[in-house]
């Protein structure tokens, strides 16, 4: 089984594994409304932001797979993260797939770099990972990440309220 992430680069960005150096970088992005608007829908303090950097790197030793810190390329600065999750939800559609998820620094929006990082991601999915599918929850409204898993080959198969609000449940078949 995979521990950690492997190293990924592609041509403006690096996916790599999280280092206590992104710690302020991180918690400074999840602290942004903008980032959390459809992501949870309220800023993060300091310690949810660091108890989910935590998690998210926890993801690789458990699961064989888990969230990449996505880098400029040029600074190795964090502009996001994500990569594959199982963060046990309690929907139904989202058990025994790994879960895609992406997150940007506001600043860093509308420049492809999502589309970019979780092609790279999903191609190692598609050649390491033995799923038959991957899946994503988006919140209605954002547009923004609708187009970017059109763009990855995600397709809505339904909607689920088990979070307390209703999300919309996309799948992609593996080689997408």
């Amino acid at each position: 089984m995979i521990t950690s992430p492997p190293l990924i680069e592609t041509d403006r960005l690096r996916l790599r594994p999280t280092r206590f150096s992104d710690k302020d970088v991180h918690i400074a992005m999840w602290a942004d409304p903008r980032v959390t608007r459809f992501i949870g829908g309220e800023p993060r303090t300091p310690d949810v932001s660091w108890g989910k950097f935590l998690s998210s790197a926890g993801l690789w030793p458990v699961m064989g797979f888990g969230y990449w810190v996505f880098a400029d390329r040029a600074s190795d600065a964090l502009v996001g993260m994500g990569g594959l999750s199982y963060f046990c939800r309690g929907i139904a559609e989202l058990e025994d797939c790994p879960e895609a998820g992406w997150a940007f620094d506001a600043d860093h929006w509308g420049a492809g770099y999502a589309t970019e990082a979780m092609t790279a991601a999903l191609g190692w999915a598609d050649a390491t990972l033995d799923a038959k599918e991957v899946r994503c929850i988006i919140d209605p409204g954002n547009t923004a990440s609708e187009r970017v898993a059109a763009k990855l080959g995600f397709r809505r198969i339904g909607d689920s309220d088990a979070l307390g609000h209703v999300v919309a449940i996309y799948s992609r078949p593996k080689g997408g």
